[in-house]
């Protein structure tokens, strides 16, 4: 084992082709040590025949070559599965790490500097449009590898993929711009590189001790060094991690956060020092604005159809779209925020599969409607062939609460004032049609799971049979009435959000959803369809309309659990609308029997 000033002075003497005439002032220099340690250390390494000196020349010896192999790069892990949502909107239509940065495709660059480093086993594990890096295995010999959970899981999901591949080893990011080549064909102990903040930063902020390890790591901090760009495993740490990795993967914390976090947790398991980089040689980029600031061509070309189409549609030049942010992924979409002089918008961007089951010539139809009856007056352009949408900003918003008995009163007036202007509709939104469509697809996997798939599919078929179903006349339905879907603004004035699902279909429908994305009971259900009829209503429509939340609560139990069969998480609302497709099933089936005594 090598001291690391030892092996400086052998790496130093090793990568220099000839021999090296320098005076031990020279090198105490170089090392940081006292002109006396040097000496001490030259002649450890004369004794232990690592180095030679032939008239004042030095060079290393085979011995010496020997000593450093234990030090030699392996390989590299490059990670491009990931989405890179924030760097909207660019990422969308492309993977971060292709973008061109002053010329150099950014992957492309990291690979051609690992490899003049004389680092040629490089390992590119991938996953967001996985087939846009396939052309870099012939290019330049480099390994594929797939991540098919890049979607749902975090970079663990990346690095479970390689484990028989970490050694000495370093795990780089696509989509890193390295000023200069920081890559090292030896190298002496794991680290982190890191960056420094003079100000605020959310960023993992690290705290190390005198001889550079990291002892303490934050989330967020000020005047302080960061992770930032690559990271060097040595085999230690490979060892260990690769233990620590198998073991604690299973668990759902691990899936869905950083190595990183892992690393945090088993800190005195795992010695990783910090190695230090100007913030001007190690650059992320983490909004296109940042990109344009550091690479002038992206001002008046982002190479970005999706600015283009903003501009063409709000009549401006895509240098005027500015301060873009993205926006926490829907379940079925993805947005961002920018503006345009002092004005913000929102850009909607239709999630990868959503044409499999959202019609977006219907949805366009419904926005021109809503805008119409100001039922969402935000709305500006919706191209209904490719499904993106631009909106205005709405400022200060919250969602209605379900427990205010006003804004429940203004919620049903904006559903009544939809379903009663008889509005001429082409589309429709059969929801039993969707609920077989839905049932279908995940019957052969959940029905193996548990047997009470089957028995709630049943007892809606009997409600459906049960149920008088012609009480009242198809019309225009928003089809999405939860109460997140209605925000408030800054005024009190509500609004009814999100017309993806919207079609001619029972309005019962629209209060069924409203009713069974909530906990409110069956008695106070019937409160509130009295409020929506605006009369006291008989046993029949009572009957139809808990019988269509019955329904409506079970094809959103459908439509969660496809679309969490399909990465997307969401939450405690599966439950909700499981346990109410329950009770309203129960409650209008026992209403049923009572009507026939």
């Amino acid at each position: 084992m090598l001291s690391q000033e030892e092996f400086q002075i052998l790496y130093k003497f090793h990568m220099e082709s000839e021999t090296i005439h320098f005076t031990q002032r020279l090198m105490a220099e170089e090392l940081g040590v006292s002109l006396g340690k040097t000496n001490q250390i030259m002649n450890n390494l004369f004794e232990k025949e690592l180095i030679e000196n032939q008239d004042g020349n030095y060079r290393i010896t085979a011995c010496g070559l020997e000593a450093l192999k234990p030090y030699k790069v392996q390989n590299a892990i490059i990670m491009a599965a990931g989405m890179s949502s924030r760097f909207a909107p660019l990422s969308y239509e492309k993977p971060k790490g292709l973008l061109k940065v002053k010329g150099d495709v950014l992957i492309e660059r990291e690979i051609k500097q690992l490899q003049e480093s004389g680092i040629m086993d490089i390992t590119i594990v991938v996953g967001y449009m996985q087939e846009k890096f396939y052309y870099l295995e012939e290019k330049y010999g480099v390994k594929i590898v797939v991540n098919e959970d890049y979607y749902r899981y975090n970079n663990t999901s990346t690095l479970i993929r390689v484990l028989d591949r970490l050694s000495n080893t370093y795990i780089c990011s696509s989509d890193n711009y390295f000023v200069d080549n920081v890559f090292e064909p030896y190298v002496y102990q794991a680290y982190y590189a890191a960056v420094y903040a003079p100000g605020d930063t959310d960023e993992y902020c690290l705290e190390c001790d005198g001889k550079g390890k990291i002892k303490r790591v934050t989330v967020g901090g000020r005047a302080s060094w960061y992770m930032m760009g690559h990271v060097y495993f040595d085999r230690e740490f490979s060892d260990t991690f690769k233990l620590l990795l198998e073991r604690e993967y299973k668990n759902t914390e691990t899936r869905e956060h950083y190595w990183e976090d892992l690393y945090i947790r088993h800190m005195k398991e795992l010695n990783l020092h910090i190695r230090k980089y100007s913030a001007d040689k190690v650059l992320e980029f983490d909004s296109l604005d940042e990109l344009r600031e550091f690479d002038s061509e992206y001002i008046n070309n982002a190479d970005s159809k999706i600015l283009l189409n903003i501009g063409q549609a709000l009549h401006c030049k895509t240098k005027d779209i500015v301060n873009i942010k993205a926006i926490k992924s829907g379940v079925t979409n993805t947005s961002f925020q920018f503006y345009i002089g002092n004005q913000p918008y929102i850009y909607r961007h239709p999630g990868k599969g959503t044409e499999k089951y959202i019609n977006r010539k219907s949805e366009a139809a419904a926005l021109r409607i809503a805008a119409d009856l100001h039922l969402d007056d935000s709305f500006i352009y919706m191209d209904e062939t490719e499904g993106w949408k631009i909106s205005y900003y709405m400022e200060e918003t919250r969602t209605m609460d379900v427990k205010n008995p006003q804004e429940i009163t203004k919620a049903l007036e904006l559903m009544r004032n939809l379903h009663t202007k008889c509005v001429h509709f082409e589309y429709d939104f059969d929801i039993w049609k969707k609920i077989e469509e839905y049932h279908n697809q995940l019957k052969p996997l959940e029905e193996d799971e548990w047997d009470d798939f089957g028995k709630l599919y049943q007892l809606i078929v009997s409600v459906r049979k049960n149920i008088p179903l012609k009480q009242t006349a198809s019309c225009l339905c928003h089809c999405n009435c939860v109460p997140a879907n209605f925000l408030i603004d800054k005024q009190g004035n509500m609004y009814l959000m999100d017309w993806e699902y919207a079609g001619n279909d029972d309005p019962a429908s629209d209060l069924g959803t409203f009713l069974g994305s909530t906990d409110i009971t069956c008695e106070e259900a019937v409160t509130i369809l009295e409020e929506y009829l605006e009369h006291v209503p008989e046993r029949e429509e009572i009957q139809h309309y808990l019988g269509y939340t019955a329904i409506s609560s079970y094809y959103w139990y459908l439509w969660a659990l496809y679309q969490e069969r399909n990465g997307k998480h969401l939450g405690t609302r599966i439950y909700t609308w499981y346990k109410n497709a329950k009770q309203y099933a129960h409650k209008t089936l026992d209403l049923f029997e009572e009507g026939r005594r």
